[in-house]
């Protein structure tokens, strides 16, 4: 989550600092705590150096987990300190890549409305709602922004209700009606010295508040640890003691999927699969002071990893490769009945 405080209550030039210090100390954590960092340094007025903390991981050696994001942010950032023709160049080319990750179009779409660009910001997310939501199916949790976003631009643009708008009022679940929440007029209730209309706006800001702390404290999924072939033979061949929790690869896929399946049919909801790696437990291990080779770290770090927003939605959505990585389907491969 990216920070928002206030710079009067918080010393975002000093927490940027800490957070690139970290950054350098574990590499695998890299991505997260260099946005955070540039979030910082945002939120304190330097935007070029936030600029160039994108830049610093966009031009990173290693992979990404999500490029497009990190590009989004950037392009919103520069924009916001007078770099317009660059912004929307970098826009154009995340709508045009077409991420499968929702959190992109929502930034890139956030900051064409900031600058009054509502039509091309409606477009983006007509996009993304194509791209991402399939029909008669459950929109997923990450998508709902996309939606809430749509419908509050549309809702800004005098258009009517189409099927999109009419899901989202239906994912809705609070008080006060999404119609009501992003109703222009609302900003004119503010100056209002009528204290009935002030009484509407701060209940209608309440609510939002309140979806605003549903979001986060929404808890991330109850993960299990998945070693891909590779690593699985480099953790084996550093730390034999771990031999016992995976016989072999085949068998460790295999227990993946029976305790999902395990935990679905027991009612545990939102569930997930995160992926290890040798150097990330090593460096995790060394934080708990715990030796790589106890097997009780294990779930431990399945959870940090789970927390820090790594774990990957089980099971998978009709039609997606498995999770495991084989290639197939997931209908086709652990997925089968």
């Amino acid at each position: 989550m990216r920070p928002d405080t206030p710079a009067e209550n918080v010393d975002h030039h000093a927490e940027a600092a800490r957070l690139e210090r970290t950054a350098g100390l574990y590499p695998e954590d890299a991505e997260a705590l260099l946005l955070r960092a540039a979030a910082h340094r945002e939120l304190s007025g330097d935007r070029p150096t936030a600029t160039a903390l994108y830049d610093r991981l966009l031009g990173s050696a290693g992979t990404l987990d999500n490029p497009h994001l990190v590009r989004a942010l950037k392009a919103a950032n520069l924009w916001e300190y007078g770099h317009e023709a660059e912004a929307r160049a970098i826009i154009e080319g995340i709508r045009v890549a077409a991420p499968r990750d929702p959190a992109p179009w929502v930034i890139v779409a956030e900051a064409l409305e900031s600058h009054d660009e509502l039509e091309t910001a409606q477009e983006a997310l007509t996009e993304a709602a194509t791209l991402l939501l399939t029909p008669a199916a459950e929109p997923p949790y990450a998508t709902h922004p996309i939606l809430f976003a749509r419908h509050r631009i549309r809702r800004m643009q005098g258009l009517p209700h189409d099927e999109w708008d009419t899901l989202a009022d239906t994912l809705h679940s609070l008080p006060v009606s999404l119609d009501e929440l992003h109703d222009p007029k609302r900003v004119w209730s503010l100056g209002s010295e009528n204290p009935a209309e002030l009484k509407a706006e701060i209940s209608r800001l309440q609510a939002e508040l309140g979806a605003y702390r549903e979001a986060l404290s929404r808890p991330f999924p109850v993960a299990i640890l998945h070693w891909p072939a590779a690593e699985l033979s480099e953790l084996l061949a550093a730390y034999p003691e771990l031999a016992a929790e995976y016989p072999s690869h085949e068998e460790h896929l295999s227990t993946i999927e029976s305790a999902l399946r395990e935990l679905a049919g027991s009612g545990t909801p939102n569930l997930g699969i995160v992926t290890g790696t040798v150097p990330s437990y090593e460096a995790f291990a060394a934080s708990e002071g715990t030796p790589p080779s106890d097997a009780t770290l294990l779930p431990q770090y399945a959870t940090t990893l789970a927390a820090r927003g790594r774990a990957v939605a089980w099971p998978p959505e009709r039609g997606e490769g498995c999770w495991c990585g084989a290639g197939r389907g997931y209908g086709e491969c652990h997925g089968a009945a």
